[in-house]
């Protein structure tokens, strides 16, 4: 990891050491949530080739084996790391967050993003905030969400819902192991969230009913199929995914 400021007293902070993917020690550790009996549930495969090299995190869980029958986002994640260091928006100012990142899916449903993807997502335990990237063999997605994780204050927002997920899909742009460029900006000032994909614009949120707090950052293979009633997870049929990350950055930028 490394930090630099200029003039303007922006900070810039490269956070793509990924060796303790494999170490377990330094700026990634694997992700997981408590369960409901007390116990705790982490994201890992067994099964999974991690390789790191020329600056890329490459991990490989071909096929997916972890499912929880009853709870949906314990779920969805199949192996997730978790940065060990939190970003903060500067008060009245701006953060963005940008990775490279490809995907290869093997053995999903066709056309069904859903059905296995790799991610990069930044969240808050503090709001329940989630802004992410899906990316599959020929679908990307956004997403802007503010879920109820475990130990989230329940707060009523002035409007809209206080829990919600908007998944908004983009079909063609993308294909399988192909690298692109994301970078999501939240705007403290202006209650905005901007996705941008290549170096184009291509979603824009405003009235964010939350401000954004101090956020982690998640590098997943997922899927996010529904628990069936009755039948328990069915988001493990044979498939997997292939997830490639690096040039991870942090952009800071003080209040104008």
């Amino acid at each position: 990891m490394s930090e630099q400021r200029t003039s303007s007293s922006e900070e810039i902070i490269d956070y793509s050491n990924f060796a303790s993917a494999i170490t377990g020690e330094g700026d990634w550790t694997i992700g997981g949530f408590p369960e409901p009996d007390g116990g705790f549930w982490r994201y890992q495969e067994p099964d999974a080739v991690v390789i790191v090299q020329d600056g890329f995190l490459r991990v490989a869980a071909v096929p997916y084996t972890r499912a929880h029958s009853t709870v949906q986002f314990l779920d969805n994640a199949k192996h997730m790391y978790f940065s060990t260091r939190t970003f903060a928006c500067p008060p009245g100012g701006t953060i963005s967050f940008a990775v490279d990142l490809a995907a290869t899916v093997v053995k999903n449903t066709p056309g069904d993003l859903y059905d296995g993807f790799v991610s990069f997502n930044v969240l808050d335990f503090s709001t329940g905030a989630a802004l992410d990237f899906f990316v599959g063999n020929d679908v990307l997605a956004t997403v802007y969400g503010k879920l109820p994780f475990p130990g989230v204050p329940i707060v009523d927002p002035a409007h809209g819902p206080r829990n919600f997920c908007l998944f908004e899909e983009t079909r063609g742009t993308t294909t399988p192991g192909q690298l692109h460029h994301f970078e999501i900006v939240y705007d403290s000032c202006a209650d905005r969230v901007t996705f941008l994909a290549d170096g184009s614009e291509v979603r824009r949120y405003s009235n964010v009913p939350f401000k954004l707090g101090a956020c982690i950052l998640a590098l997943g293979l997922m899927s996010e199929k529904d628990i069936a009633p009755g039948t328990g997870s069915v988001s493990c049929h044979g498939q997997g995914a292939i997830g490639k990350w690096g040039n991870i950055r942090i952009k800071m930028t003080p209040a104008a």
